[in-house]
């Protein structure tokens, strides 16, 4: 071997480890995202399918080598914390993230949960992505949460409007648990049918979280004769004992609620009694859903087993942090540069057919965009599994 073979050799040997060292590098850039929720107790699904969602997500993201974001590839870590839904522990668990230096949060799941991390939040730089109602935590001065979801305020009167003009409702009934998140989603679902022109017969009857006997609870209700009986805020443990003790009492009318649930918990809590049962559901059908999304899908189930519905709502959250992120590296560590890019902020829709776009609302509701754009799928339970009854979008 020659001098000038070897010098070429030994360059391209330099060239080959610079490269790999660099890979190697890239590799080891590693962007946290938090999770502060409910995933324990009988409000467990709705914080669980948001944590799943994240990590399958991650998970496949992570198997092709993670995320560029500005140049620089980054696997994706969930830094999960589980608040029991109280709103102490919510705050507990985002100074946590903050002491991690994590600048973006999935959650909380419930309304006094997202109010009380506000502080904690807005002082140490941290977006997060609420699935609570309350308008204040949208509309200015407010400026670090994003509603992960369609709103009861937005879903309800959609759903009352279906149900007016298709199954001919005129009357209806709310009942809801004894606390501030289920309570506010009624007064707001009540205004909503009011503004249809329906009747409400009844909303003032409410009954405590432990509640194991609801046959007290809905006679007053049901009493009143109503066409839909709303069970406003509802925790996915007991949409399935309100809905077989009004059945066991003999109502024979429409019930549905403006809360994502479990298909599974239903078919085990209310069997065949829950059929016509109508829910908020995730934002993925199987008639939009892209080929992404049915991996998606399949990769959840492989990790866990089974597969929540809602899923194809809480799938989203994590995507648009991360396509935001893309759009203005700069918040990786300046939180000012990702609220500015939400509001020209464009990007395709990977769980969808055909040409939808992942984008920010709200500014009907809120007055800025502080909501991420989901389709509005309202279900229909039948036999163990949901069947989308409509599709709609929210401004």
């Amino acid at each position: 071997m020659n001098r000038r073979t070897m010098l070429t050799t030994s360059a391209l040997a330099v060239v080959a480890a610079l490269s790999l060292s660099a890979t190697l590098a890239r590799a080891e850039e590693t962007l946290k995202i938090g999770f502060v929720g409910v995933t324990s107790g009988p409000a467990a699904a709705w914080g669980t399918s948001n944590v799943r969602s994240m990590q399958t997500l991650a998970a496949m993201l992570n198997e092709k080598g993670g995320v560029e974001i500005g140049g620089t590839a980054y696997k994706i870590e969930i830094v999960t914390f589980d608040d029991q839904k109280d709103p102490k522990r919510a705050i507990a668990g985002m100074e946590q993230m903050a002491q991690q230096g994590i600048h973006y949060v999935v959650g909380p799941n419930v309304d006094d949960g997202a109010a009380a991390v506000r502080p904690v939040a807005e002082t140490n730089d941290i977006i997060y992505i609420p699935y609570a109602f309350p308008k204040e935590l949208y509309t200015k001065p407010a400026e670090n949460a994003i509603l992960g979801m369609v709103a009861s305020y937005q879903s309800g009167p959609a759903i009352y409007k279906y149900l007016k003009e298709n199954k001919g409702v005129t009357k209806v009934a709310f009942v809801a648990a004894n606390e501030s998140d289920p309570l506010s989603q009624r007064d707001s679902g009540v205004a909503a049918a009011k503004a249809l022109g329906l009747e409400v017969t009844s909303a003032d009857v409410t009954y405590q979280v432990d509640t194991t006997d609801f046959t007290p609870v809905l006679l007053p209700v049901l009493k009143s004769q109503p066409d839909l009986l709303v069970l406003s805020g509802v925790a996915p443990a007991a949409a399935p004992q309100l809905i077989r003790s009004a059945r066991d009492l003999g109502y024979t009318g429409l019930i549905s609620t403006e809360t994502a649930q479990d298909a599974k918990v239903i078919e085990e809590g209310a069997g065949e009694a829950a059929n016509g049962f109508i829910s908020v559901g995730g934002a993925s059908t199987p008639e939009i859903a892209s080929d992404y999304m049915k991996d998606f899908v399949a990769k959840y189930t492989e990790m866990f087993g089974e597969y929540n519905d809602e899923s194809n709502t809480k799938v989203y959250a994590l995507e648009y942090i991360l396509q935001t992120l893309k759009a203005d590296p700069k918040g990786l560590t300046d939180i000012a540069a990702f609220k500015t890019a939400i509001d020209s902020f464009a990007a395709p829709n990977p769980n969808m057919k055909g040409d939808a776009k992942l984008s920010y609302v709200g500014t009907t509701s809120f007055g800025q965009k502080r909501q991420l754009s989901v389709p509005l799928v309202v279900n229909e339970y039948k036999d163990g599994a949901f069947q989308t009854l409509f599709v709609a979008t929210v401004d």
